[in-house]
């Protein structure tokens, strides 16, 4: 990519990030409904009151009606219907062309700048009024101007040198609104309006002073040109923005007709870059809390700690307290995973492109931050959380590495791949899976307490350690096989019981998992979207897996029985077919007849019977023939040359 698409590439970047501030801003206030609960709350206690019934006995009652109340009431809903339509009108700009973006920005910098322009002049306008009200005549500035009286200008109580620098900034400002505004470009008007960010500094140094209340009024009067030029232009483009608006609907909607909704929400995706977006977003909300930190003195505070750990904690709680903030630190760590898994993908000398670390991480951070209550917890709460969270998440690219791993080594060994040097990276790797887990579980045993988090990383941790274990013990044995001359017939039993063996002690941490997650969710912190999890965590890694399980069990049951009922060759039979078994191609030792006379491998038999029921060479059923299907399907015919040459 080159430079200038580059520099145009983080320009359209930079122009989506304002909107993700406002959504925050708007988030940080919690929309109202913190304060709309609270206010409920309070007066629910307060509209409860005690009364004497006459009898010495005290009894609670309601107050029927309090007009504060509904006052209140209304004040949060008003609240709640104008933060969510500044969400709204925020997600639109975000999700508009580059092009309409920076008309939005040119028309809101525009009335930025009139504003501004207004405010300066106004408090310029005052300062001078008092000095001349102070002085009980008409101050003399132009005259002192005028005969080069310095002395006395620097020294008037510095109105000299304010008035300088907002003749300056008045400039300044004309200058950008004669450029960007989107109003009607006249010659005339062109010309006149730098007047108007002037004619209040203009009118005050008049030789014949004018009425004060005259002065005062003056920056309205001037800011009423750049306005309406501003208001014309909202006007005369409510047709356009309805038009846009329209065609981006009807545009959307032939996309969804036509490709799915999928593929609009990974083509939006695509074009306003957002991960980008929340990237760049998340790193100026954290340099902006880092201003903050230092200027509030946090840095030189005496608290026992480094100011290096208490820095990096402010900005880890800051950092993840709105939902916004949270999906800018998800993009991070989607960041930070992906360069992880390219690593870890670069030793083993694979370019996996199909298995993206950083999106998976992403998913698993988000759905932690969400279950947990992150944002909704106190500081000290939620840094103690986010720590937790990260040791979730390293268990789970620990688990991401091995699923990367393990298919490289089947490779290696059932290939018989040469290569040493790749057979070494990847037992690296395994050596690697294994001693990280152990790490951390000894460190989190010796330094944290007892509890349910801790008891779910050790869970985690144990199981990718019995996963490595799985895979090498696989491995070891595909490696045997290659090193042997004749065909291993209990190598398939062999895989089967060490994966089974495997498949039982994720299924029994799985149960675990399950009940961890269900004390969490009844006796320490219980939320709709933790029950959703374990919901789905129950149903696939839990009712799926137990029914693949028992299915794979009972085809190899029914597999083994069927294989069991046909006749084993004998070694003159063997020996006088002289070939190959039809399915593996390898020579036959030993072998099992078929109802229709045909030989192979017991074992590779066993396996075409997961498939189907029928036989390879002569597709005629295999097992539970009657003596119907025997006459239809006459004598048994003996395996004779055509047979060969079909197989």
């Amino acid at each position: 990519m080159s430079l200038r698409l580059r520099v145009l590439n983080l320009v359209e970047i930079v122009l989506r990030v304002p909107p993700l501030f406002v959504i925050d801003e708007i988030l940080k206030v919690g929309i109202g409904i913190h304060e709309f609960d609270h206010d409920i709350t309070n007066f629910a206690v307060e509209e409860k009151y005690d009364k004497n019934d006459g009898n010495g006995q005290n009894f609670t009652t309601a107050i029927p009606y309090n007009p504060v109340f509904y006052r209140f009431v209304l004040i949060g809903l008003i609240r709640l219907l104008l933060s969510a339509v500044g969400c709204g009108v925020a997600l639109c700009l975000f999700m508009l062309n580059t092009k309409h973006l920076m008309i939005v920005y040119m028309y809101f910098m525009s009335v930025g700048v009139v504003f501004v322009s207004y405010w300066t002049n106004v408090s310029t306008v005052k300062l001078l009024i008092n000095t001349i009200q102070s002085k009980n005549a008409t101050w003399d500035f132009l005259t002192d101007f005028f005969f080069l009286d310095y002395k006395t200008l620097i020294t008037e109580d510095g109105v000299a040198i304010q008035l300088f620098q907002n003749c300056m900034f008045q400039a300044i400002l004309a200058f950008i609104f004669i450029n960007i505004h989107l109003g009607p470009r006249y010659s005339v008007l062109q010309k006149f309006l730098p007047l108007t960010f002037f004619t209040p500094i203009i009118l005050t140094l008049l030789p014949i002073p004018l009425p004060p209340v005259l002065l005062s009024h003056a920056p309205v009067f001037c800011a009423l040109l750049p306005l309406a030029l501003v208001k014309f232009v909202l006007w005369s483009s409510i047709v356009s923005i309805i038009q846009t608006m329209y065609s981006g609907y009807l545009h959307a909607r032939n996309f969804v007709s036509n490709f799915g909704m999928s593929a609009l929400v990974e083509a939006e995706w695509l074009r306003l870059n957002v991960p980008e977006v929340l990237r760049t977003f998340w790193l100026l909300r954290v340099m902006e809390h880092m201003g903050i930190f230092f200027m509030s003195g946090y840095w030189d505070q005496q608290d026992g700690y480094s100011p290096y750990f208490r820095l990096m904690k402010y900005l880890m709680v800051t950092g993840c307290d709105t939902v916004s903030a949270v999906l800018g630190i998800t993009s991070i760590v989607s960041y930070i995973c992906s360069y992880i898994g390219k690593f870890f993908q670069w030793i083993l000398l694979t370019d996996d492109n199909d298995k993206n670390i950083g999106t998976v991480s992403a998913i698993v951070f988000y759905i932690l931050a969400l279950q947990t209550g992150l944002t909704g917890l106190e500081p000290e709460l939620r840094f103690v959380r986010l720590c937790r969270n990260f040791g979730l998440l390293f268990t789970a690219i620990l688990h991401f590495i091995h699923n990367v791993v393990n298919p490289l080594l089947m490779s290696l060994s059932a290939s018989h791949n040469p290569s040493l040097r790749r057979h070494i990276h990847a037992l690296l790797v395994c050596v690697v899976l294994v001693v990280l887990p152990l790490i951390l579980m000894f460190y989190l045993w010796s330094t944290q307490e007892t509890s349910t988090w801790l008891l779910a990383v050790t869970a985690f941790s144990i199981e990718v350690i019995v996963k490595v274990f799985v895979s090498l013990a696989i491995y070891t044995l595909f490696l045997m096989d290659a090193r042997r001359e004749t065909f291993w017939e209990k190598l398939d039993d062999y895989i089967y019981y060490i994966r089974a063996f495997g498949n039982t002690i994720e299924f029994c941490f799985g149960i675990f998992l399950f009940f961890n997650g269900a004390w969490i969710l009844l006796f320490e912190s219980g939320s709709a979207i933790r029950a959703v999890m374990m919901c789905i965590h129950a149903y696939f890694n839990i009712w799926c897996d137990a029914k693949a399980g028992w299915s794979v069990f009972m085809k190899r049951r029914t597999a083994v029985n069927k294989i069991e009922s046909l006749p084993e060759a004998e070694e003159d039979q063997l020996r006088d077919l002289d070939d190959v078994c039809a399915i593996c191609y390898q020579e036959m030792r030993s072998a099992k007849i078929t109802r229709c006379r045909h030989f192979f491998h017991g074992v590779c038999l066993r396996k075409w019977l997961y498939v189907q029921d029928r036989c390879p060479l002569c597709h005629e059923i295999l097992h539970g023939m009657d003596a119907e299907d025997k006459k239809d399907h006459g004598p048994p015919v003996e395996p004779i040359e055509e047979d060969n040459g079909d197989r």
